[in-house]
């Protein structure tokens, strides 16, 4: 199983577009692959330890616990990654 968590807020432009993203992504990965993806979402206003990781960096996409983009989010890059895990 892969773990990818998105790392936002509510009302956060550029963390839509990093969700919508990434379920076009997933949603181009052959059923096998996407089937192995859990997705998870995280706010920072709810979580102190990730407001003070993340509050310069959201939307942050992490895959597996391990940082894979902030700010924007490479499709391309993303599938890529994916592919692989």
């Amino acid at each position: 199983m892969t773990a990818l968590t998105i790392i936002g807020k509510p009302d956060c432009h550029l963390c839509d577009v990093a969700r919508e993203v990434v379920d076009a992504v997933i949603a181009e990965l052959p059923d096998d692959t996407a089937d192995r993806i859990e997705v998870a979402e995280a706010s920072i206003n709810d979580d102190p330890a990730l407001y003070e990781l993340w509050w310069e960096k959201i939307p942050v996409v992490l895959i597996d616990g391990e940082l894979h983009a902030h700010w924007r989010v490479s499709p391309e890059r993303l599938r890529e990654r994916l592919e692989k895990a």
